[in-house]
C-alpha cells in the first residue's frame, strides 16, 4: 500500500518518469498539429517535472529506474519535439512573410488611391 501512496503523491521515480515522458509524447503531437498555446503550457509542466526529477538524482545511472532504454526514450521525445517545433517555427515564419507582404500590398494601394 505504500507503493500506491507514494505513486500518489508524485515521489516515485517510476511514476515521475512515465509522466514525463506522457508529457513529452503530448508536446509532440500538440507541436506537428500546430497547437503552440498548449504546447507552452505542457512545456512548463514539463520543466516543472524534469526539475524535480533532476533534484532527486532519478537521472543518474547507477539508478535503476533510469535505465538505458529509458534514457534512449527520453531523448528520442526531446529530439522529436525538437524537431516538430522547428517544423512549426518554418510554418509560422513562412505564414507571417505572406501576412507581410499582404500587408505592404495593402499598403502600397492605398497610398495611390
Amino acid at each position: 500500500m505504500n507503493s500506491n501512496n507514494s505513486e500518489q503523491t508524485g515521489d516515485n521515480p517510476k511514476h515521475l518518469l512515465d509522466e514525463l515522458q506522457t508529457l513529452l509524447e503530448k508536446q509532440v503531437a500538440m507541436a506537428r498539429q500546430g497547437n503552440l498555446k498548449d504546447l507552452e503550457a505542457l512545456s512548463k509542466q514539463a520543466g516543472s517535472l524534469s526539475e524535480k526529477i533532476a533534484q532527486m538524482g532519478i537521472l543518474d545511472p547507477a539508478e535503476p529506474v533510469f535505465n538505458e532504454g529509458r534514457q534512449e526514450k527520453l531523448q528520442k521525445l526531446y529530439e522529436k519535439l525538437c524537431l516538430a517545433i522547428t517544423d512549426q517555427k518554418a510554418v509560422v515564419s513562412k505564414e507571417l512573410n505572406r501576412v507581410r507582404k499582404g500587408k505592404k500590398t495593402i499598403q502600397t494601394y492605398r497610398s495611390h488611391i
